[in-house]
């Protein structure tokens, strides 16, 4: 019997841990490793190499949307299912138009994450139900070309300082945390507010909010 390497990307302890506990009930998977948010997923794949990738949308540092791409950079026959609580199409369409092969809500049931796994282990897309009824064939064909989204104009670099800037990190935490200098960060700033037409950090941290960078305070 083959077995499948699963990374499972979540910066919620709990809830990677009772991923595992599901992924485990399927002899043929087998969890190799587990992180907790972007940076750390895109670390670890370099230095080990899984079928699938368990994927959530809203973590520190890199979201799941940016990590997809760069993911598939590093293991390019990975694939990646998105396990998220975004119910919105927006959403969907974002992570399938990044690389998704699968969009599993947080509240399906244990057996339809494991029917997402081996569908797209199998080459195929998978929809959550919620959505499927909605989101049909020819939907995600269309979010795979189309591929014209607001924030498309910024380079996964802007992408990465903008999450970080909307979470309250100053540059200088920016800076070491991607290995850059200051300065090179102050110019991502730069470049963001001049490319968003943005004024002001505020008016940044809104739109991040608004297109799913980050999650506003409860």
């Amino acid at each position: 019997m083959e077995i499948h390497r699963v990374l499972l990307a979540d910066d919620h302890v709990l809830i990677r841990h009772g991923i595992q506990k599901i992924i485990e009930s399927e002899p043929s998977l087998e969890v190799i490793g587990q992180v907790g948010d972007g940076l750390e997923l895109l670390n670890l794949m370099k230095e080990v190499t899984p079928d699938i990738v368990l994927l959530d949308i809203s973590m520190p540092n890199l979201r799941g949307i940016e990590a997809i791409g760069e993911a598939k950079k590093i293991c390019p026959n990975v694939k990646i299912v998105i396990l998220t609580m975004h119910k919105s199409k927006q959403y969907l369409c974002h992570a399938i138009a990044a690389g998704a092969d699968g969009y599993v809500l947080k509240e399906d049931s244990d057996s339809e994450l494991l029917t997402a796994i081996n569908q797209v282990l199998k080459g195929e897309v998978f929809i959550s139900p919620v959505l499927s009824k909605e989101f049909s064939h020819s939907d995600v064909d269309s979010c795979r070309k189309k591929k014209e989204f607001p924030s498309d104009s910024l380079t996964p670099r802007e992408r990465q300082v903008l999450k970080m800037v909307a979470e309250g990190r100053t540059s200088r935490d920016i800076a070491e945390l991607l290995s850059i200098s200051t300065r090179t960060v102050e110019h991502h700033r730069a470049n963001l507010l001049k490319k968003l037409n943005i004024n002001n950090t505020a008016d940044l941290i809104k739109y991040a909010i608004d297109m799913g960078y980050i999650l506003p305070n409860p």
